[in-house]
């Protein structure tokens, strides 16, 4: 039951500010992409690595990689997250019984918590990591007017690596292909399928990094875990 893993760096990071891909900027001297990166190919329980990029990327990638001697595949992303995804999942190999799908933005997930992560798709086919949202969540219309406040006790948020089998989540993404549905995460197409998603807690330092704030954010992390 091989394991395989979909990184997902095809995004332009627009909300960053930058001329370049967020992914590059520096994060403890190293850039986001190569703690996310290494992360998952030197975990022992990770048997292949698709790392999805942007055409102008590409060439960028493959040099950092040659240069790191890492060895992932790499294909280009497509139009949406979606797609992204559903062309990385066409690059594993079928050896893969099992897919982790996650963002490159996010460099703090832990090598216990994507072993017990993997140790738990094994048995539930697909679940995701999540924590409880801390604050109250507001439903607000059109109008800037609430119309509802959903109970906190069953709200989570989301991140990510999300884990499936692998035979499912390309039955899902077929599936949104044909009727034309764009989810906002892979655990949504499953759902749509009418198949159950477990959750996973996760860490509330498992943060994706997309403001300035959030860089600043990742540093003070990488400095309280070098001092553990």
């Amino acid at each position: 039951m091989g394991t395989g893993v979909v990184i997902v760096a095809a995004g332009s990071g627009k909300r960053m500010g930058g001329e370049r891909n967020k992914l590059w900027l520096p994060l403890g001297g190293e850039p986001i992409l190569a703690h996310t990166v290494r992360l998952f190919a030197t975990h022992r329980e990770i048997d292949e690595i698709v790392l999805v990029v942007s055409a102008e990327d590409h060439s960028n990638v493959l040099k950092w990689l040659d240069r790191e001697r890492i060895r992932v595949k790499v294909t280009l992303g497509g139009a949406e997250r979606q797609d992204s995804v559903r062309n990385g999942l066409t690059a594993l190999s079928d050896n893969c019984s099992f897919v982790l799908v996650h963002d490159a933005a996010r460099p703090f997930i832990t090598r216990q918590q994507i072993s017990a992560l993997i140790k738990k798709v094994q048995q539930d086919q697909a679940t995701i990591v999540a924590v409880p949202v801390k604050d109250t969540i507001k439903v607000v219309g059109a109008t800037g007017i609430v119309e509802s406040t959903p109970a906190r006790e069953s709200l989570w948020a989301v991140q990510t690596p999300q884990a499936f089998r692998m035979s499912l989540l390309r039955e899902a993404h077929q599936a949104a292909v044909e009727t034309g549905r764009m989810g906002t995460d892979d655990a949504m197409l499953v759902e749509w399928l009418g198949h159950p998603v477990t959750i996973m807690q996760g860490s509330y330092e498992n943060i994706k990094i997309t403001t300035p704030d959030d860089l600043w954010l990742g540093e003070e992390i990488l400095r309280k875990r070098k001092g553990e």
